[in-house]
């Protein structure tokens, strides 16, 4: 059964390839949630032309992409709500993406089929979303400093903000869920906020439970540590560190580096990698460097990436149950 399984994803990608053109090659076929090649995989936020992107960096190719309105269920008239876009992640069991755009939009995107499963616009720049245990999505507005809450109803489309409040402080740019403390963890410019969840899909809320003073300014990524439940990576505006979950502390990771808008590790192979920008008016790069020493490990002329994380199996345990499926709240 494997070999037949094998044999059907080699041939679906062999009838693709004979349809690319340059270096991209669109697979429209089921995507697998772990890729088993030698080959790394980058899933990025791109904004040259808008998409997310799964890109093999072994081959410099595009191994999957997502365009609104091209070949899915975005309307043409909604699709501005997802220029720039800000942030992609890997849910529920890595068969979907969850990602957000600084225009406005916020979708879930199932992977095999490119169809939005949830879509929505927010308010303001749309940073950062995370899935909740029931399966809606938290999100932040790091212009108009708002945290929400979207129902995740796939009936009603596009859908709208359930819940909404100001975030206690400004400009918050990234949103976590902690499975192990149930607590949904959020930065602004100056502290570090956790709070609890209501767990009412129909009715939800949150509420701040508790804050952490930043050891420096701005706060950008906020992501988990590759293979742990109480650590996770902070960037701020001249530096990156670590928080722990469990004891509330930073240490810092690297000496001085500003800029950086996302991080993202991996198992024993997969170098520590980031995405710094280019200047403080162009807040992309086309290339992605090793935390350890400095190096491209990816680069391509033309991309404008605003993040990019590693596309590999199990890499958030911190936020997801293993073999997390589809919630919805009808």
């Amino acid at each position: 059964m494997k070999n037949i399984f094998v044999a059907i994803v080699l041939l679906a990608v062999a009838c693709k390839k004979a349809g690319t053109t340059g270096s991209e090659k669109y697979l429209t076929e089921a995507l697998p949630a772990t890729v088993t090649t030698g080959d790394q995989y980058l899933l990025c936020a791109e904004q040259s032309q808008n998409r997310i992107a799964v890109i093999d960096i072994t081959n410099s190719t595009f191994f999957w992409t997502w365009k609104a309105a091209v070949n899915n269920n975005i309307p043409t008239a909604d699709a501005g709500w997802y220029d720039l876009p800000s942030e992609a992640k890997r849910v529920y069991n890595g068969l979907y993406i969850l990602m957000t755009a600084s225009d406005g939009g916020v979708a879930l995107i199932r992977q095999s089929s490119k169809k939005a499963v949830y879509f929505a616009r927010g308010i303001g720049n749309m940073h950062s979303a995370e899935l909740l245990p029931d399966g809606n999505i938290a999100a932040v507005s790091s212009d108009s400093n708002y945290i929400m809450i979207y129902r995740m109803d796939t009936t009603s489309l596009p859908g709208t903000i359930t819940w909404k409040k100001r975030f206690p402080d400004t400009a918050p740019h990234n949103v976590v869920w902690d499975r192990t403390r149930s607590r949904l963890w959020a930065a602004g410019a100056h502290k570090l906020y956790a709070f609890s969840y209501n767990n009412d899909c129909h009715s939800p809320s949150l509420t701040a439970t508790d804050s952490f003073t930043l050891p420096a300014a701005n706060a950008h990524d906020l992501f988990p540590v590759y293979g742990s439940t109480d650590s996770l990576w902070l960037t701020t505006g001249g530096k990156v560190w670590k928080f722990s979950a469990a004891t509330g502390s930073f240490t810092s990771a690297i000496a001085t580096i500003t800029g950086v808008k996302s991080i993202s590790s991996g198992p024993a192979g997969y170098p520590t990698v980031y995405l710094q920008s280019i200047s403080d008016t162009e807040w992309w790069n086309d290339e992605v460097k090793n935390l350890a020493n400095g190096l491209p490990v990816f680069q391509m002329t033309g991309l404008e990436i605003y993040k990019a994380r590693w596309k590999i199996s199990d890499d958030n345990t911190f936020s997801y149950p293993t073999g997390d499926t589809l919630k919805v709240c009808h």
